[in-house]
């Protein structure tokens, strides 16, 4: 048995002093971690579908194609992650109809460039989670995330702390891609 099995009288007495940790605090979060959760059902309860009858600022979308539209990640997991969905509410890749499949493939290129011209990222993660099980918080809505990457953009605060700290505000990185979207020609 060490002495740390058993509270001693010199461990009570650092109750209150400071660890020497820094915090950083990310009260906005709560309401992913305790919000409703969105329902499998198009309309209001899905993100995906109310988002493109908001403005673009206020819906966070980045770009509005015909049948597929881009949009920020309201909980990114690096500046500028953004989302590529369809507008219509289907839940798999392979519901996606060949006029859509174009498009929605299109998007992802057309947001890997303008990602590239607005903040250098050194790489990206792309993917689709198919499925509660597979990991989609919005299971019932396709969408494909593009994530841009730089080295050393990991660090110990998603390890231990489960936080993320972003050197953008969301609206500050649609703005950016926004402006730097490629023509629709390239």
């Amino acid at each position: 048995m060490t002495q740390h099995d058993h509270p001693t009288e010199d461990d009570r007495s650092l109750v209150g002093v400071p660890d020497g940790f820094d915090r950083l605090w990310t009260p906005h979060r709560m309401a992913y971690v305790t919000g409703e959760r969105p329902s499998d059902e198009a309309g209001d309860g899905c993100p995906f579908c109310v988002a493109p009858d908001k403005g673009d600022a206020e819906g966070l979308i980045v770009h509005r194609g015909e049948t597929c539209f881009v949009v920020m990640n309201l909980f990114p997991y690096n500046a500028g992650h953004v989302l590529v969905c369809p507008y219509r509410h289907v839940s798999l890749y392979i519901d996606l109809t060949d006029e859509e499949t174009l498009e929605f493939t299109a998007l992802t290129k057309a947001a890997i460039r303008a990602l590239q011209d607005s903040s250098n990222p050194h790489g990206f993660n792309l993917g689709m989670n198919q499925g509660a099980v597979a990991g989609a918080g919005v299971a019932a809505h396709l969408h494909q995330h593009v994530i841009p990457r730089w080295g050393g953009d990991m660090n110990f605060l998603p390890i231990v702390a489960q936080t993320k700290a972003l050197p953008i505000l969301l609206e500050d990185a649609r703005a950016a891609l926004a402006a730097a979207w490629p023509d629709a020609g390239s």
